[in-house]
């Protein structure tokens, strides 16, 4: 049995992730999706291990003494991290995992984990993000300015991940991602082995 793959996809806020990744996970039943931890309170309809895994700020804690975290940082008072035992069973059963994280976070886990494969999505033009993010209509223009602005100061890191897809659809950014994925798996260490077994 292969070995699964950790696949980290980034991109600016506004730019499809989540409905390409949802889109990916419906079409392979063999792709997993890493849930974050996070010591935030669960909001309604939200259920532990399904949305995140809930810990209290202890247990969050204890969880990065044990290096217990491919990655984690604090935002607005609350821990968010991606735990590596979840990762590492799911890759275990040949399992492929999407990680959906920031850049920062990306950068973390590359540090651990240089063998994980890094998919940067990008928009086709800032003009276009700004459309969907007032399409949202989610937040105010002072917010979606400076989510345009965070996203155009990524956007340098992006030349240092291992792809480069263009979200003008969703259908374009699957079968792209898709095709990455497939490649990953054929490099010669991966095949050769799988001979020798």
């Amino acid at each position: 049995m292969r070995q699964g793959k950790t696949f980290i996809i980034c991109g600016p806020s506004g730019v499809g992730k989540g409905t390409v990744v949802a889109r990916l996970l419906a079409s392979n039943p063999n792709l997993y999706f890493s849930v974050s931890a996070t010591t935030r309170q669960p909001r309604n309809g939200e259920v532990d291990g399904v949305h995140y895994h809930f810990l209290s700020r202890e247990q969050f804690q204890s969880w990065i003494a044990e290096d217990a975290f491919l990655e984690h940082a604090e935002f607005v008072g609350n821990y968010y991290g991606t735990p590596k035992k979840y990762v590492d069973a799911a890759m275990a059963q040949g399992r492929d995992v999407i990680l959906d994280i920031e850049i920062q976070g990306a950068e973390q886990v590359h540090r651990q984990r240089p063998e994980a494969v890094r998919i940067y999505v990008a928009p086709p033009s800032w003009a276009e993000l700004e459309r969907r993010l007032i399409g949202r209509g989610t937040e105010d223009m002072e917010k979606v300015r400076s989510r345009l602005e965070r996203g155009k100061q990524e956007f340098a890191a992006a030349s240092s991940f291992d792809y480069f897809v263009i979200n003008d659809t969703v259908d374009h950014a699957v079968t792209e991602i898709t095709a990455i994925m497939t490649a990953e798996h054929c490099k010669p260490d991966e095949r050769i082995a799988m001979i020798d077994k």
